[in-house]
């Protein structure tokens, strides 16, 4: 059948409110969807369907205190702890990194995709990984290429619900994530993770920091191996040494070389219509954004060609050439206010 076909089905069982066959039909659109290399909307519809069959269960009156009533209570606290369920069309084609960092995220994608091969040979698989490095530096991008490269659904966790000022909430917050994570067979995206992974030694009240920590670590132990943690992190001295030792893998995101700032103008450029005029502009360029972000970089680049296409005469043969003046104030005035912070 065709993708058509399915959708009419879809909606005709639907419609005659046939559960059994509008389940078999769905169920059988995601293999299709699969198979037609339509892995996003697979992940996205495999979601609806399990949310749909868990509603199912819960819907109607509920009487307070019972089972139904407590699973009702449970959704709404999961979903209140993540800020978004999302899929990626993100591929390390995306990705602008030194060759070593992108080889270790290879690897790291190769094993999960092997996780057959290594259970055959008793070998664990890496299933937590953190980046750290200065803001702006692709942190955020490297975890969408690795939901990308792998296919899975990643929760964007919403940090300020899950730290409670309530003594013991945050653990238990915790908790009810990584479980629900486990069976969805999914990414749980971690940013700010030091705001979770403090040294447990800094002083906080109650010894509350020291509880999350040790809470963390046990999640971390007893994760299966399909299920993934990307944690990501500004200040990696201030996360706890146990807590770093348990990462399978930890990916330094630095500031950009020449060569890496020259191979993120080019990737942006390359999906508009916009050219530099020389390669001398374009060299006078990355050399005055050495010491920048590769998100500043990108906005200033983005931002220049949009003013320079509503400065120019749109019939002109050179309306498609970046003015660099533009982009060169813009790169000067985002150095000066990084140097007052």
């Amino acid at each position: 059948m065709s993708q058509f076909d399915y959708i009419k089905e879809i909606a005709k069982y639907g419609l005659e409110n046939d559960q059994e066959h509008l389940l078999k039909v769905i169920n059988e659109f995601i293999s299709y969807s699969r198979k037609t290399k339509k892995t996003n909307f697979a992940l996205q519809l495999q979601s609806i369907l399990k949310e749909g069959l868990r509603s199912q269960h819960t819907k109607g009156l509920t009487k307070t205190g019972s089972t139904k009533y407590f699973i009702k209570e449970d959704d709404r606290e999961i979903n209140e702890l993540i800020i978004e369920k999302l899929t990626s069309d993100y591929s390390f084609d995306n990705l602008v990194c030194s060759e070593e960092i992108k080889t270790d995220l290879e690897y790291f994608v190769k094993e999960h995709h092997g996780i057959e091969v290594l259970n055959k040979f008793d070998l664990p698989v890496s299933n937590k990984l953190l980046f750290y490095g200065p803001s702006g530096c692709g942190k955020t991008l490297a975890s969408y290429v690795l939901a990308g490269e792998l296919d899975k659904m990643m929760y964007v966790v919403n940090l300020g619900a899950i730290v409670s000022s309530k003594l013991g909430e945050t653990s238990k917050n915790l908790a009810k994530l990584f479980k629900r994570a486990t069976h969805e067979d999914c990414i749980i995206f971690l940013d700010e993770f030091d705001s979770l992974g403090k040294v447990r030694d800094y002083s906080q009240d109650h010894g509350e920091m020291k509880r999350v920590v040790n809470t963390i670590l046990q999640l971390f132990d007893y994760l299966p191996q399909n299920s993934l943690i990307i944690a990501a992190t500004n200040q990696m001295n201030m996360l706890d040494d146990a807590l770093l030792r348990r990462f399978d893998l930890k990916v330094n995101l630095d500031l950009p070389t020449k060569q890496q700032i020259k191979e993120l103008i080019e990737k942006t450029i390359e999906k508009t219509q916009f050219r530099f005029k020389t390669t001398k502009e374009l060299n006078e360029v990355v050399a005055l954004s050495q010491g920048m972000s590769y998100y500043l970089v990108q906005k200033s680049i983005l931002t220049a060609i949009k003013r320079t296409l509503f400065n120019n005469d749109k019939t002109s043969s050179n309306s498609f050439l970046i003015d660099t003046t533009i982009l060169k104030e813009l790169l000067k005035r985002e150095k000066q206010a990084e140097s007052t912070f």
